[in-house]
């Protein structure tokens, strides 16, 4: 019997080798149709309550729909989004792990933190930007400016009495505060939060900070409730979500640039499911749930046309901010 058995498990090997090797040939060249298989994570940067946790749960059941599995939002906030990329450059490049990126940690944290080991586009791949999220300029209650003038005019009349929100030394939102304290002549005291907006716009309500610059999204219900008072609108036109508020050109002062947000990849990724990434991507951002609460927030939905085309939108955006911030004679880490 033991013959028979040697025969049986050798014929069963030459059957089982061969698909094997093909299975695993295809799947190398890319070509695995089931993908994917298993639930797929979104990797979110930031704690839960700012624009890119926002985003991300927003699309994230279009997303699922689309994949037709489980999309796991994961916050991994801290050191200015930082810890995050980390995570998403380290993952499996198997695209069950992916980036919801922003302009922090794309393009302005690799011009501040020229120390960290990590770099967007060297270690990761832009599939396609899906929103941009405008600023806004808002203070306590307790402030009793109501518009920017005045704001400029009360902080002038109190000079480093205000504290004013910074979510990470890197991010847009505190860069923006100190191109305003220069452009505008006034001087406020800054308060380090960690983990994104979430944080310091709790801060904001508590009155520990009177100002702040924050995404639209992050600030535009607490408005609304009365709980702080927007000032400023930072994005060429009136959001539609709260139409009341003047951009902040309109009041003097050119500041148009939003926060945007999109999808990245470890390296190494194979290319057909960066396009069906691509693909999903696109297509998710038409789902009328998206496109409502989207709306709904103030964000503004932005596809890119291709994904040459988001690569080449990200290297400006981090030529862009490099400059910015040696102009600033910002000091870097």
């Amino acid at each position: 019997m033991r013959p028979q058995r040697y025969l049986l498990a050798a014929l069963f090997a030459a059957i089982l080798i061969p698909g094997t090797d093909v299975w695993a040939q295809a799947k190398a060249k890319g070509k695995d149709d089931d993908y994917p298989n298993r639930p797929v994570r979104m990797i979110v940067p930031f704690a839960p309550g700012g624009a890119s946790d926002t985003v991300g749960r927003i699309i994230q059941p279009a997303m699922a729909d689309l994949l037709k599995q489980q999309v796991v939002v994961d916050n991994r906030g801290g050191a200015a989004g930082n810890i995050g990329v980390e995570l998403a450059v380290k993952a499996s490049p198997d695209g069950y792990n992916f980036l919801l990126g922003n302009i922090g940690t794309m393009a302005i944290n690799p011009n501040y933190y020229t120390r960290f080991p990590h770099r967007p586009l060297q270690d990761l791949i832009p599939i396609t930007q899906v929103v941009d999220v405008p600023g806004s300029v808002v203070v306590h209650p307790s402030i009793p400016a109501k518009s920017i003038k005045e704001l400029i005019a009360h902080m002038k009349a109190n000079p480093g009495k205000l504290n004013y929100g910074a979510p990470a030394p890197s991010s847009a939102n505190t860069l923006e505060t100190i191109q305003f304290l220069r452009a505008t002549g006034t001087d406020a005291v800054q308060v380090n939060y960690k983990g994104g907006a979430g944080p310091a716009m709790i801060g904001l309500l508590a009155n520990e900070i009177q100002l702040m610059f924050v995404t639209f999204s992050s600030a535009v219900t607490f408005a609304k409730q009365g709980r702080v008072r927007m000032l400023g609108v930072i994005s060429p036109e009136r959001n539609p979500a709260y139409p009341e508020i003047p951009t902040m050109r309109e009041q003097g002062l050119d500041m148009v640039v939003g926060s945007w947000q999109g999808i990245f990849v470890p390296k190494g990724t194979p290319q057909p499911v960066v396009n069906k990434l691509f693909k999903v991507g696109s297509e998710m951002m038409k789902d009328q749930r998206v496109v409502k609460r989207l709306g709904d927030s103030g964000i503004t939905i932005v596809s890119s046309k291709s994904q040459t085309d988001f690569v080449a939108f990200l290297k400006k955006e981090t030529e862009r901010f490099g400059k910015v911030i040696r102009d600033a004679k910002i000091q870097t880490e």
